[in-house]
């Protein structure tokens, strides 16, 4: 638990954190988009060159994107055990028993752990460097053309910002109820299937329970203070696009356009 920082704003003062939301989200998705087109190891290096950078700027902790991979290790060990039993695409490497490797087995096990880093690493920095409200004002002014369809741009930008803002907080719940839990004689990590089971029931409900009272507080707050996600409304805060927001933008139109690009010639 203590190793997750996804929607964990890092306040400090960098070139990232300057930027402008909509530039950030907007970049977030292409780059996303942009991972899953397949240039080989020679694009790949250039979209970890772009997020090493990134970081740099960001001034974010290696240690922080290291602690935010590492909840997915799971799920990428069961991804390249599927792959090397169940894909047998190119020259054969090797054979173990009943259990045969392909040399396509491995390339695509290598691409989705590098894929997997890769779309860690840019979410990390988007939600590291934007604050909650940033965001919020972010998806609004994207989703903005969508009101033509009477689209409820607002209220679906607020959820996302609340749902990303409420992530730590239910990260750090769920530890402390583990930390009672285990005070109290629960164990975690020893015991049969049937008592692991149970002890994970005895997190889990008391987690919904908090998780849906902590929500409940939040509307009342929110209907305290007169809350309509109808009402127009003025901002104090206004989105300023700059140079260096152009600038970036342009970095990230042409890394994706060579990613596609070399998708397509290789």
């Amino acid at each position: 638990m203590n190793s997750m920082v996804f929607g964990r704003y890092l306040p400090v003062d960098s070139f990232v954190h300057r930027l402008d939301p909509r530039l950030k989200i907007g970049a977030l998705l292409a780059l996303l988009i942009t991972v899953f087109f397949d240039a080989g190891f020679l694009g790949y290096a250039l979209i970890g060159l772009f997020v090493v950078v990134a970081l740099i700027l960001t001034k974010i902790p290696a240690k922080m994107v290291v602690q935010a991979v590492k909840p997915m290790l799971i799920m990428l060990l069961f991804l390249s055990v599927f792959n090397l039993i169940f894909l047998h695409t190119g020259k054969l490497v090797a054979k173990v028993g009943p259990l045969s490797i392909y040399s396509g087995a491995i390339f695509q096990t290598i691409y989705i752990s590098i894929r997997l880093v890769l779309i860690v690493s840019l979410t990390t920095i988007l939600t590291a460097s934007t604050k909650p409200l940033d965001m919020t004002l972010g998806l609004e002014h994207l989703l903005s053309p969508l009101k033509v369809i009477k689209f409820p741009v607002h209220e679906v930008a607020m959820m996302i910002s609340i749902a990303l803002r409420f992530i730590p907080t239910l990260v750090e719940e769920a530890q402390r109820i583990m930390k009672a839990q285990a005070s109290r004689g629960v164990d975690f990590n020893e015991g049969t299937f049937k008592e692991k089971v149970f002890a994970i029931v005895s997190l889990i409900i008391p987690l919904f329970i908090s998780a849906f009272q902590k929500a409940d507080d939040l509307a009342n707050a929110m209907e305290s203070r007169n809350y309509n996600p109808e009402a127009r409304r003025t901002r104090y805060h206004q989105l300023h696009w700059r140079l260096a927001d152009s600038f970036v933008l342009g970095l990230i139109v042409l890394l994706c356009g060579t990613i596609i690009v070399m998708s397509i010639v290789l």
